[in-house]
């Protein structure tokens, strides 16, 4: 997990940084992008660190109080769902990486993202295919974007309880989809995904279609009852 930021060190382009995002596939909720830099390996290791969908709700708490208290720096970022429907998901996930690392207190000599290229970081930066199964910055900024988003869903929970989300977190469970089509959708679900859409138009009327809403994003088009079990762990 350590073998990116060890070589990197050693290298003279640390400090390295970690960038993830947790929420991109909900339908409902915030978009959270976390950056992430442990410093030094001696000062840095984390034992346990991996992909944060891979930790049960218990080990990603337990992980995250040691992030946040021994990283040498972190942040996160809230991307609430209406800037996502207004701007769209993908720009809002990049976006929100350059301000996530913007607003770290010490500036990355080297970044590594998760999977994809991230356009305007001031550092030199390296996209990692599963990043936050193999580098330990990246899977620590997994951590902290997941445990940040579940708190807040659990949050929207109170205030939200007929569509669960304390429990799926706003990913596309049947129970969820069962509940969107019951109630309809709250302030908090994201009109540009296909399955809120198509429920908004059939509240508006017949002479609504979800073709019309803009972007729509097909990650929600599927279930997703397996994307998240550790959250239910």
């Amino acid at each position: 997990m350590y073998a990116y930021e060890r070589v990197l060190e050693r290298s003279g382009l640390g400090p390295v940084a970690g960038v993830d995002e947790a929420g991109r596939g909900a339908c409902a909720g915030p978009l959270v992008v976390a950056a992430v830099i442990l410093g030094p390996e001696r000062r840095g290791r984390i034992e346990g660190l991996a992909d944060s969908k891979l930790l049960t709700a218990a080990r990603r708490e337990r992980l995250y109080d040691q992030i946040t208290t021994r990283a040498m720096a972190w942040h996160a970022l809230v991307v609430p769902c209406g800037e996502i429907d207004r701007i769209g998901l993908h720009r809002c996930n990049i976006a929100g990486m350059r301000r996530a690392l913007a607003g770290l207190s010490v500036d990355p000599g080297y970044v590594l993202t998760d999977g994809f290229r991230v356009p305007g970081i001031c550092s030199p930066a390296l996209p990692v295919p599963k990043g936050d199964q193999v580098a330990a910055c990246v899977a620590a900024a997994s951590i902290v974007a997941k445990v940040t988003r579940d708190r807040i869903m659990t949050e929207l929970h109170e205030g939200y309880p007929m569509y669960g989300f304390g429990v799926h977190k706003g990913y596309v469970t049947r129970a969820h989809a069962a509940a969107l089509e019951e109630h309809g959708p709250c302030p908090e679900h994201r009109l540009s995904f296909v399955n809120v859409a198509r429920v908004a138009a059939a509240e508006a009327g017949p002479e609504n279609d979800a073709s019309d809403t803009g972007e729509i994003d097909w990650e929600a088009s599927h279930y997703e009852d397996t994307a998240d079990q550790a959250d239910v762990a």
